[in-house]
């Protein structure tokens, strides 16, 4: 009786991680991916409780905790890929399931030996830990938790595939009706109880990570649009031009306009306004790519920095967005009404700055709205240099 409670605690431990994954997905307002979390741990509750009380001289009871186990660790995959925005291998984990649950079928049906079984197991789970690791691998994040995960599912791989060995090369073979009573079983007691806590551990600790990581980013957002704020981009632009200059990568910023903005506000109210903004914004981030910069920096404002683009690539990219956001129906303003946006481009010249390189995208801009509005324009453009000749330049261009 007392074997059975002390195996009995394991379950329970599980039980209170799945609790605290099920509270950082609900409060903490996280991805599906903490919900992988917490099922990993419901699926190997349910499998330890399974493997320590029922009968173990079943047929059933490998099959059963295979089940329970292999639920657990391809949910733990799943959580730890989607986590990093990486493809979850689910083929190859299912072919990995597959193989080892026919495989366990024959050895059940050919030995009350359960050694073969533990080796088929043990092998199928290391085998889709390393799936896990390789998939892991492949994304680009490399902050602290997320190669401890990697770390971790490593040598998770290597536990299922070593320990076995060694423990079975001391027991030699166990018939099923010892199980329980083998140096195995107690060996894997403490191993999964170990294992279930680092591993809860790290993956509590990248959660918080995340989230901590989360909360920094929105105060780092234009609450209507979800794009960076001035200052955000100031900053990330700055970063951006010292990795273009390391690696010579040419750079591109587009500054952007919306036509007559203030008379959309006048017209037909600020909520109107504020759909054009965030309808824009919504059409700048889905035209980008995940290496660009975007930002409102002010009112109706907006501004883009793209990577390894010269000037000629990022004027091409304003285009786009320059038709489609002409095309577009804007939320309040009648079906018939549609606004434009002007744009200035600029490519980043050798030894220049960020405050002369934004004053020659906004001075291209400047001019697009003279030329008509509805355009874009580039700072090597003609009309930014007649622009910058006439007496119709601005204070603020000048200064800048």
């Amino acid at each position: 009786m007392q074997s059975q409670i002390v195996g009995l605690v394991t379950p329970l431990m599980a039980l209170v991680f799945v609790a605290v994954f099920l509270l950082l997905w609900w409060r903490g307002q996280m991805g599906n991916h903490v919900l992988g979390f917490a099922g990993s741990y419901a699926f190997f509750a349910i499998g330890f409780t399974v493997t320590h009380v029922f009968d173990v001289t079943s047929p059933y009871l490998f099959h059963s905790t295979q089940l329970f186990y292999t639920l657990g660790t391809v949910s733990v995959i799943w959580g730890a890929v989607t986590r990093v925005g990486q493809e979850t291998p689910f083929g190859a984990l299912a072919l990995v399931y597959a193989i080892s649950a026919a495989t366990l079928a024959v050895s059940v049906g050919v030995s009350s030996d359960v050694a073969p079984r533990l080796y088929i197991v043990n092998t199928g789970y290391g085998i889709m830990f390393t799936l896990g690791a390789m998939a892991l691998v492949r994304s680009r994040r490399r902050e602290l938790f997320d190669t401890l995960v990697i770390i971790f599912f490593a040598l998770s791989a290597i536990n299922f595939f070593v320990r076995p060995v060694l423990t079975l090369l001391i027991e030699q073979n166990i018939p099923a009706a010892d199980y329980r009573e083998s140096i195995y079983y107690s060996v894997l007691n403490l191993a999964l109880t170990i294992m279930s806590l680092v591993t809860a551990i790290t993956l509590f600790g990248a959660c918080v990570s995340d989230l901590l990581g989360s909360v920094k980013d929105r105060a780092n957002r234009d609450g209507l649009t979800g794009l960076r704020n001035r200052q955000s981009f100031e900053h990330e632009v700055q970063l951006k031009m010292e990795r273009a200059r390391n690696a010579n990568v040419p750079l591109a910023l587009v500054v952007a306009d919306i036509d007559h903005f203030k008379q959309v506000n006048d017209l037909w109210g600020h909520q109107t306004g504020d759909s054009a903004i965030a309808q824009f914004g919504r059409l700048i981030e889905g035209q980008i790519r995940d290496a660009d910069i975007s930002g409102r920096i002010g009112g109706e404002e907006f501004c883009i920095l793209v990577w390894n683009c010269d000037e000629q690539a990022a004027e091409r990219l304003a285009t786009r967005i320059r038709k489609i956001f002409a095309i577009e129906q804007i939320d309040g303003m009648p079906k018939h009404m549609r606004l434009t946006a002007s744009f200035g481009v600029a490519g980043l010249q050798p030894g220049e700055r960020y405050p002369g390189w934004f004053a020659r995208a906004d001075e291209a801009l400047y001019a697009a709205k003279e030329g008509g509005r509805d355009m874009v324009v580039a700072a090597s453009d003609e009309r930014v240099a007649d622009l910058e000749d006439g007496d119709s330049v601005p204070a603020w261009v000048a200064a800048a």
